[in-house]
């Protein structure tokens, strides 16, 4: 069991039968009446995200969220393939559980799977990966504002923002979580 008055941000619980996180969460102490915490959780199942007010001696029972490395093998359509590194099995998971941070994975890296009671939810990418710009145009000397950026396209098919001085072929370390540029590999 977990109190609201315990909430972090990623705890899991069961609000409702539902399996739940928490995005956001901040303790209130108005003047006037008794402390709450006003919590912002997201479905991690249907994805959907509600803002709500607990008192902070509310009780929830807490959610076991499983995470395991698997390795990405292989798309085939619609389904994305994951090998377990320890069985060696291969899952198959539908697109619409990868999330948009997967733009960024290529095939042969560990990742993250994230299941409730063997039940496959999401898939999260490492947090930092190094991918190889395929395509880009070139930057132009005293062309510079500060921060001044072009688009350019990774060996996966996404496309970020990136620095002048970056050209094609270039290896560069990108963060999943925000999808922006971080340094040179």
């Amino acid at each position: 069991m977990i109190t609201a008055g315990d909430f972090r941000n990623g705890v899991t619980f069961e609000l409702d039968g539902q399996v739940v996180q928490v995005v956001e969460f901040q303790h209130v102490k108005p003047g006037k009446g008794a402390a709450f915490v006003r919590t912002k959780y997201k479905n991690i199942i249907t994805g959907s995200v509600v803002e709500q007010s607990f008192n902070p001696t509310a009780k929830f029972p807490t959610a076991y969220v499983e995470r395991k490395d698997m390795q990405y093998s292989y798309n085939d359509g619609n389904l994305y393939y994951f090998m377990d590194l320890e069985t060696y099995e291969q899952i198959p998971i539908s697109a619409d559980k990868l999330g948009d941070s997967f733009k960024f994975v290529k095939e042969e890296m560990v990742c993250k799977v994230l299941s409730y009671k063997g039940e496959v939810f999401g898939v999260e990418p490492p947090n930092f990966v190094e991918l190889q710009v395929t395509q880009t145009d070139p930057g132009f000397k005293g062309d510079t504002a500060t921060n001044a950026t072009k688009p350019a396209t990774l060996e996966t098919g996404a496309e970020i923002r990136v620095p002048l001085f970056i050209d094609e072929g270039e290896m560069i370390r990108i963060d999943t979580r925000t999808g922006e540029y971080m340094e040179r590999a």
